[in-house]
């Protein structure tokens, strides 16, 4: 009896020191980098390019949305741009000699109507005093006058507005117009440019949510696209462990149907701790708290899927 359990404590010691030298570790699952292209506008499907799975270069067509709407709003506001271009060239021109001549008749007949009733006053004025004729006829002829006089300065006036020409103010005016109009016609057409969604980066078609003939909304996602050189785990790293893990440690990840092990990097660790997901519970970690990071995997691992569970061992931290 006694050598059994001096056997049991002996294999129980083995198994400790055994426990003792693995490496520390942490799990998660493989992911990849993703680029969501969302719809620049609620426009109808026409084509698409492309089949989930399939790669594509950067700049390659992916599918194209429905044009017939912006190029119509894209004629609108460079038809406005135009307007206001004209409107500039207007005021810069200044009046026309058209106009400033009929202003200068305009002031020659304002003139003479104003002599006239002027002199038409003077006339009547001592016939008032000598109560020839009546006062309200007297005062009558004095307003028409005082009016005419008016009517003449007037005249001047805006015959002397066209002479000195458009004003600074009015200037600066047609040239904000201007800018803005081309600038609504400028921000239109790059809307229209992106009806041909086109691939940014090269990469994997991961999801095409919207069929053919479908209409997204602003913002809706029209493709997903996996993109870089290879993935990386995203792990969650225990609390015991934070500490000795940093950005550039190698690490050795170990993927669920792989027999060898895929070195990498760890390319990000997060300093706000989050609670240990449920996949990641084991003994005595499911009371503590765990880290966000990222292992970026080599390009030897190019053919391995997203959602993979995963294992990260840091082999360099001991």
């Amino acid at each position: 009896m006694t050598d059994v359990r001096n056997f049991c404590l002996l294999c129980a010691c083995v198994l400790l020191v055994a426990c003792g030298r693995q490496p520390p570790q942490a799990l998660g699952t493989l992911e990849w980098d993703r680029v969501t292209l969302p719809a620049p506008a609620a426009e109808r499907i026409v084509r698409i390019e492309v089949s989930e799975g399939q790669r594509v270069a950067a700049g390659a067509p992916l599918l194209q949305l429905e044009q017939a709407t912006g190029q119509a709003e894209l004629a609108a506001l460079q038809a406005q741009a135009r307007q206001s271009g004209e409107v500039l060239q207007e005021l810069r021109a200044g009046p026309r000699e058209e106009d400033i001549a009929q202003a200068r008749a305009s002031l020659a007949s304002a003139r003479a109507l104003a002599a006239d009733a002027q002199a038409y006053y003077q006339r009547l004025r001592p016939l008032g005093a000598r109560q020839l004729v009546a006062a309200a006829v007297v005062d009558r002829a004095r307003a028409d006058a005082s009016s005419a006089a008016a009517q003449a300065q007037q005249a001047q006036a805006a015959l002397l507005e066209l002479e000195r020409g458009t004003r600074a103010e009015q200037l600066a005016q047609g040239e904000a117009a201007l800018a803005a109009a081309s600038a609504q016609a400028d921000a239109r057409a790059t809307t229209l440019r992106k009806l041909d969604v086109v691939a940014p980066r090269a990469g994997r078609v991961d999801s095409l949510p919207y069929e053919a003939g479908d209409q997204a909304p602003v913002g809706a996602p029209l493709a997903v696209l996996l993109v870089g050189d290879a993935p990386h785990a995203r792990i969650y790293v225990p609390q015991a462990l934070r500490a000795r893990v940093r950005i550039g440690d190698r690490a050795a990840v170990h993927v669920a149907g792989h027999d060898q092990a895929f070195p990498g990097r760890v390319r990000m660790i997060q300093s706000e701790p989050a609670f240990t997901p449920y996949f990641a519970l084991t003994g005595q970690d499911a009371e503590r708290l765990s880290y966000l990071a990222e292992v970026q995997l080599e390009p030897a691992a190019s053919e391995l899927p997203a959602g993979v569970p995963v294992e990260v061992r840091f082999d360099a931290v001991d």
